[in-house]
C-alpha cells in the first residue's frame, strides 16, 4: 500500500500570468491614451458672422419638393434676398436649421445661396459669382436639399446668414 496517509507538500508556483495579463492591459491603455492625444482635433474656433450678414434680408419663404431621377425626395427652399449695403455681394453662406416634432435638431446645414436666373421656360439657380448682387437689389433665390431626416417636422427651416463676401 502506498503512502494513503502521507500526503506530499504541493509547491505553489507563482502565477506570473497575472502579472503578465496586468502588464499588458496597463501597456494597451497607455497606448490608447497616447493615440487619442496625439490625434484629437483642435478646438475650433468660434465661428464669426460676417458684419454684412445684417445688410442682408431674406424674405418671402416658399417650401417644395420634388423626386429626382433615382427616386428620392428634394426639398427646395425660395425666397427672396435683399441687399442694404453699399457693396455688390459675391457670395453667400447660411446656415438651415430643419426641427423635428419634439423642436430638436433634425438637420443642421450650411449651404451657399444660390440665385435664381430665368432661361428660356426653366429657371436656374446659379452662383453668386456669375450673377452679384448690386447695392439695393432684391433678387430670388434657392437652397436645395436632398437629405433631410426623415424626423423632420416639415415646418419652414430656421435661415440665418453665416457668412458673406463682397467687392
Amino acid at each position: 500500500m502506498s503512502s494513503l496517509g502521507q500526503q506530499t507538500p504541493v509547491v505553489e508556483e507563482r502565477d506570473s500570468s497575472r502579472r503578465i495579463i496586468i502588464i499588458a492591459v496597463v501597456a494597451v491603455i497607455a497606448v490608447m491614451l497616447v493615440i487619442a492625444f496625439v490625434l484629437r482635433e483642435p478646438p475650433k474656433p468660434a465661428k464669426t458672422i460676417s458684419p454684412y450678414a445684417a445688410s442682408l434680408n431674406l424674405s418671402d419663404f416658399k417650401m417644395s419638393a420634388a423626386e429626382n431621377f433615382v427616386g428620392a425626395t428634394v426639398t427646395y427652399v425660395d425666397g427672396k434676398i435683399t441687399n442694404t449695403s453699399q457693396k455688390t455681394v459675391t457670395r453667400v453662406v447660411v446656415e438651415v436649421v430643419f426641427r423635428d416634432d419634439m423642436g430638436q435638431l433634425a438637420l443642421r446645414d450650411e449651404v451657399p445661396l444660390r440665385l435664381l436666373r430665368n432661361t428660356g421656360p426653366y429657371t436656374e439657380p446659379v452662383d453668386l459669382t456669375v450673377m452679384p448682387l448690386a447695392p439695393g437689389q432684391t433678387q430670388p433665390f434657392r437652397l436645395t436639399f436632398d437629405h433631410i431626416s426623415a424626423q423632420w417636422n416639415r415646418q419652414y427651416p430656421e435661415i440665418r446668414v453665416t457668412d458673406v463676401t463682397v467687392k
